[in-house]
């Protein structure tokens, strides 16, 4: 996951100035991370980071647009998670944090999605809702066939409202429930291209962009070779099946071959796996491709026309099925 570090690594020491767009980052990670608590009565916010520097990105925010204290608790990892987890937690401004990011509606009640004023908001506040979301819970894997980034989410409210945030920026992106699990997928590369240059994180993308360039052009040239091999093996086969009709062609026409044909010919049979162009270089005088092709198409329908005139086989004859196996 070094790819999905680096892009968080990247954003959160992205320098956001806009009041609105770092309350649409900050609501969004807080939906994404966190989740909110009672504890002795009292609201709790708490959100876990996979980063110390977005915990400390997401306390500085807090401290500084609302006005509220927090404090990062560090968790060892074990399990299934493996390093250090940071949480930040708000516990004495919890529920005015919780209204004030949309975490809870005018009337107490908890919201599911994201709040209608970060909905609503810009296409800077749609850029910060995903670089939040991605901040709290995403992952981006290496380029190639199956690369991807996506995010989990606590539900499918949140999933469709990331949806709708990237569709305003003009990105593709689609909700899924895998294995109970609520996810925002995007898996073409030039659409999560885009979207890292929406998010920010231009370091990061160059890194990806340079590793996917690579393994295109390792993939492009495993197929070209692949290609060049059947292409190749066909030809091979093309032309010894061509040097056996040639022969059977020479011994039908006998001595009324006219000279030219039957030098063309001659040269098919004693080079059986040569293609057309390596024919007309070993012609003296050299030939071009169309010019050894056109003499040996002539020879062959010749000797065609005088194996049916005498009623004889043709000169496909002498080619065998071993000829024209794969």
């Amino acid at each position: 996951m070094a790819l999905t570090a680096d892009v968080k690594e990247e954003l959160s020491h992205l320098d956001v100035k806009k009041s609105s767009v770092r309350k649409a980052e900050v609501s969004a990670l807080l939906r994404f991370a966190g989740g909110l608590h009672i504890i002795s009565g009292r609201i709790v916010i708490e959100a876990e980071v996979d980063l110390a520097s977005t915990a400390r990105r997401l306390r500085a925010t807090i401290a500084e647009v609302y006005g509220h204290n927090s404090e990062i608790i560090v968790v060892s990892g074990g399990g299934l998670k493996r390093g250090n987890r940071y949480v930040v937690r708000v516990v004495r401004e919890g529920e005015s944090l919780a209204r004030q990011t949309g975490l809870l509606d005018s009337r107490g009640r908890p919201v599911r999605g994201l709040p209608s004023a970060v909905v609503n908001g810009s296409t800077a506040d749609a850029e910060a809702v995903w670089r939040g979301a991605f901040l709290a819970h995403g992952s981006l894997t290496e380029p190639g066939r199956s690369s991807s980034l996506e995010v989990t989410c606590p539900g499918p409210e949140s999933a469709l409202a990331l949806v709708g945030a990237a569709r305003r920026l003009d990105i593709a992106a689609k909700a899924r429930e895998v294995r109970g699990v609520d996810r925002v997928v995007i898996r073409d590369g030039d659409t999560i291209a885009a979207l890292l240059t929406r998010m920010g994180a231009h370091d990061a993308l160059m890194v990806w962009e340079e590793r996917r360039m690579r393994k295109e052009v390792r993939a492009t040239a495993n197929r070209l070779a692949n290609f060049d091999d059947a292409n190749l093996r066909r030809s091979a086969q093309a032309a010894v099946a061509a040097g056996a009709r040639v022969e059977r062609a020479l011994e039908i026409l006998g001595e009324t071959v006219p000279e030219h044909l039957r030098y063309a010919g001659e040269l098919r049979v004693a080079h059986k796996q040569a293609s057309l162009d390596e024919l007309g270089r070993l012609a003296d005088p050299p030939m071009t491709k169309d010019a050894i092709a056109g003499r040996i198409r002539r020879l062959l329908a010749m000797a065609d026309k005088r194996a049916s005139d005498i009623g004889i086989p043709g000169t496909d004859a002498n080619v065998t099925a071993d000829m024209l196996d794969e």
